[in-house]
């Protein structure tokens, strides 16, 4: 997304294009919806001319004629949702995009969505999920198996928490010591998920993996998950989560399962 390091993210990927890397070899993604105006406070803008033209920006930069799926970044409180789905509509008829999707929607904006779309199709919604947020459960994923689209997971590794890095303390060089990111890494520092984090600690030692891999598998095992967003910050890290084909035993994912249950009710889960 144009957001990631204001366009830094999609130049890196275009100069690897542009090395000879063959495009039909990579499925190609990025997200529009967000402007930061000169106020420097990022503004949720999903209308026509802003979600066109960040698509626009994104192929120069990506040094391509299409990305196979464009996202809308997030629900946007003021534009009429049938502009944005025109907008959608658009970017698929141009051939700017192969498929669209949302991210960050709750279910019931995803089914008015897909509803508005006509001849295109709601293909996938991005959304956090992993054993230490698992909201989506409620009703994205039951939505997406009602209406077909797959879900992204961004952030299987609970914001790297499930790595286990932050049982004893914070390391300095870590996403939850920068000024930049500590925000985003507290509100999961807390004892509940200290205990899953336990949980998934104990089950790599018993496979003789790493707890990022565990983690990560989990979420693939997941109903309506279609692929996992990982954010490694080092060539090792991104290597052990490639390197990472763990097929987990049915009675682990159980109790990762119950440690990690999170309260719902009704009308989620009926009264009977």
């Amino acid at each position: 997304a144009p957001g990631y390091g204001d366009g830094a993210a999609e130049e890196i990927i275009g100069g690897v294009l542009a090395e000879g890397l063959p495009r039909e070899d990579l499925v190609i993604a990025t997200k529009a919806g967000v402007r930061t105006p000169r106020t420097g406070r990022a503004v949720v803008d999903a209308s026509r001319g802003t979600l066109l033209g960040s698509l626009d920006a994104s192929l120069r930069r990506l040094g391509t004629d299409h990305v196979d799926l464009f996202l809308v970044q997030a629900p946007d409180p003021v534009t009429p949702l049938q502009e944005t789905a025109d907008a959608l509509e658009r970017a698929v008829a141009s051939g700017r995009a192969r498929y669209v999707g949302v991210s960050n929607f709750a279910g019931w904006q995803c089914a008015a969505l897909a509803g508005m779309l006509g001849s295109v199709r709601l293909t996938a919604t991005e959304h956090e999920y992993s054993l230490l947020q698992r909201g989506v459960e409620r009703e994205v994923v039951p939505a997406g198996a009602g209406l077909g689209f797959g879900l992204l997971a961004w952030s299987p590794l609970g914001r790297g928490v499930l790595t286990g890095k932050y049982r004893n303390s914070t390391p300095a060089d870590s996403r939850g010591a920068s000024p930049h990111l500590r925000a985003f890494v507290a509100p999961l520092l807390t004892d509940r998920n200290f205990g899953i984090v336990e949980s998934v600690v104990r089950a790599a030692e018993g496979l003789e993996v790493v707890p990022a891999q565990v983690a990560l598998a989990w979420t693939l095992t997941r109903a309506g998950v279609s692929s996992a967003i990982v954010g490694p910050r080092t060539p090792g890290q991104l290597r052990t989560l490639l390197a990472s084909d763990l097929d987990l035993p049915r009675p682990l994912v159980e109790a990762l399962d119950d440690v990690s249950e999170p309260p719902v009710g009704y009308p989620e889960r009926p009264r009977g």
